[in-house]
């Protein structure tokens, strides 16, 4: 089995939920590589609640560089595809090279990851029907259109999907994503 993990974002992708992603793969000795529409220098946000706000804030967050152009990646080279939330989902669903990659992986039965708004990716690609997910609250009403059942969890794990609120459900997320990575190893023999 590979030992490469897709990170897919894009220009307003949360910054912390694609660095901590990035760092925690090299810690743990897992080839992470960043994925998003071309190779460049990626605007990247900090998405976070202030009292006051009835919805989610944004800032400019640390700057990442984009590994690959989404288009000359393949599941097959990848052990998982990590979907970072923000504002990149919104606009990464309109593309069908993108929406064919995350449904490679599904096909491929590859453990897929998405955290806060990038569910919508997951909806997007039809991924979602009998299904249990959780994400940003904002992703409900996709989720359940798509014939998803939402819940209000930190972090849900369905199979080889795994979805997560925010930032916030790292420690949640990251426990069922080595978990799936792990049962996939030995499932492969590695």
């Amino acid at each position: 089995m590979s030992r490469k993990i897709l990170i897919l974002t894009g220009d307003g992708g949360d910054s912390y939920e694609a660095l901590y992603a990035y760092q925690r793969f090299q810690e743990a000795r897992w080839e992470p590589v960043l994925a998003a529409p071309s190779r460049r220098q990626l605007h990247m946000m900090i998405h976070d609640r202030e009292p006051g706000w009835s919805t989610y804030t944004e800032h400019p967050g640390h700057q990442m560089e984009a590994d690959v152009a989404i288009t000359a990646v393949a599941a097959r080279e990848f052990a998982a595809l990590i979907i970072v939330g923000g504002r990149a989902p919104e606009y990464l669903r309109n593309d069908p090279s993108v929406l064919s990659l995350v449904r490679e992986f599904a096909q491929q039965d590859k453990c897929i990851v998405a955290i806060g708004h990038g569910v919508q990716l997951l909806t997007a690609a039809g991924l979602t029907a009998g299904r249990t997910l959780t994400g940003h609250p904002h992703v409900q009403v996709e989720v359940e259109r798509g014939g998803g059942t939402f819940v209000s969890k930190p972090a849900v794990r369905d199979g080889k999907l795994i979805t997560a609120q925010t930032w916030r459900s790292h420690p949640e997320c990251y426990r069922e994503v080595f978990l799936c990575l792990s049962e996939a190893s030995r499932a492969a023999g590695t």
